[in-house]
């Protein structure tokens, strides 16, 4: 039976939640691939860290890909492919952990794409778009949680820790995929070139696209090319991650030995308290958020910045407390961030004469700048030989201080022109964000 029109988006947010509980549900696992295996911190961090090589073609296929396709048959395939993943993740070797941490990031990036959108679109016009993008956030944010959380948990204490969590998120693949069957497509008018009529590359009036490279109407991605986006937004967005996974990933093993047959549900709750902050934070981020400063973004690096330092000490003195304490302030800086960088793409991006143009969107590209602070653990683990972690992060530290400084001294340079003219209609989230806002510095859900 299909679901009511007053309820119909909860299915599709369900669709978002758990692909962002694929995407998370690692992070407990690591903890136990560390006691029961042979396998280096190095691979480790590495199998962490190729979700990144698949996520990043996601976000940017995922607007395209609900466009040509449609958002049902973009988010069901995808959601297909995330549950096959975690199929082969229940597998005891590394290819396949590698494997399905590639396809798991492919699955997630196509479905905090074209799901959102999918979401928005099912919540209707009468429902405000603030509205709608607090869903979306909401969803997002808990299926990251919840897939460490429920991943730790299981594998705490019932048998099979690396197989149980993995198969247990196929079945809610598998659930979402039928609670999905019943609800509407969204986009009839995807722009497949049969049934639309219009050649790859080609706008609908048969004129050719005015193209900078390989097919992408330049409006698409003009926020990337502003001087504003390389000197405020650029030097925070490897933060937004970056701070995440200092907090859950790189932090817990470091006093593992601090909670002794309690690793992987530690390294869970972590991970759930610092994205359940960062979602609790990302709204302040609008408050804060100054048309004509960087008022937001220098304030979520500086949050960051004070969270590294407190994770140096909490690495120096072993100390379980303080490494809680790091991730709610690791928490904070990641939801502010990633808030700030949106508001600030978002005003960058209203000009643009054409949203219904295919191709990634400067906000997609945004997303994937902010999905390099994945490779954090990688480079720690790299260099971990050489320095000690308390080091580490204090450097990590300085070089936020930099990319402070840079930030600062451009907060009020290169502001976008004109007043506030209306917000583009193609919407474009992930996960761990909001969306699109009224053309206002503050939007009303933040007041």
């Amino acid at each position: 039976m299909p679901p009511s029109r007053t309820a119909r988006w909860l299915p599709a947010a369900a669709a978002v939640a758990v692909a962002a509980w694929g995407a998370n549900q690692f992070t407990a696992l690591a903890t136990v691939y560390r006691a029961r295996t042979d396998w280096s911190a190095l691979s480790l961090a590495a199998m962490f860290s190729v979700y990144l090589v698949g996520l990043v073609p996601g976000l940017l296929l995922g607007g395209p890909a609900a466009d040509r396709y449609g958002r049902r048959r973009t988010v069901r395939g995808a959601l297909g492919l995330s549950a096959a993943a975690s199929v082969v993740l229940a597998l005891p070797d590394e290819p396949s952990v590698y494997a399905a941490r590639l396809a798991t990031g492919f699955a997630a990036g196509l479905v905090f794409l074209a799901g959102t959108a999918w979401l928005r679109e099912l919540s209707g016009p009468a429902v405000p778009p603030e509205r709608a993008a607090r869903r979306a956030m909401y969803a997002t944010g808990t299926g990251f949680a919840a897939g460490a959380l429920a991943s730790g948990v299981l594998a705490e204490w019932l048998p099979g820790p690396t197989v149980l969590p993995a198969l247990a998120h196929a079945l809610g693949c598998l659930l979402v995929l039928r609670a999905t069957r019943g609800l509407p497509e969204t986009k009839p008018e995807a722009r497949a070139g049969v049934r639309a009529g219009v050649r790859a590359g080609a706008r609908a009036d048969g004129k050719p696209e005015s193209t900078p490279g390989r097919g992408t109407p330049p409006h698409r991605t003009a926020a990337v090319r502003h001087p504003r986006f390389r000197y405020v937004v650029l030097p925070a967005s490897p933060a937004v991650l970056g701070a995440a996974t200092v907090a859950y990933v790189v932090l817990p093993p470091l006093v593992a030995d601090r909670v002794p047959g309690y690793a992987p549900l530690f390294s869970g709750l972590v991970a759930a308290l610092t994205l359940a902050t960062g979602v609790v934070a990302q709204p302040f981020a609008a408050r804060l958020d100054d048309a004509d400063s960087a008022r937001a973004t220098l304030t979520a690096m500086a949050t960051v910045i004070a969270g590294l330092l407190l994770g140096a000490v909490a690495a120096a003195r072993d100390s379980v407390g303080l490494v809680v304490a790091a991730a709610v302030v690791l928490g904070i800086g990641y939801g502010l961030t990633l808030g700030a960088g949106l508001h600030e793409v978002e005003r960058l991006t209203r000009h643009a004469p054409d949203p219904h143009a295919s191709g990634p969107t400067s906000a997609s590209l945004y997303q994937s700048t902010t999905s390099s602070g994945f490779l954090t653990p990688l480079l720690l683990a790299g260099i971990a030989g050489h320095a000690s972690y308390p080091a580490l992060l204090a450097a990590m530290a300085a070089v936020g201080l930099l990319c402070l400084a840079v930030t600062a001294a451009h907060s009020r340079r290169h502001l976008p022109a004109g007043e506030h003219p209306e917000p583009p209609t193609r919407e474009d989230a992930s996960v761990q964000s909001v969306a699109s806002t009224p053309p206002r510095s503050r939007p009303p859900w933040a007041e």
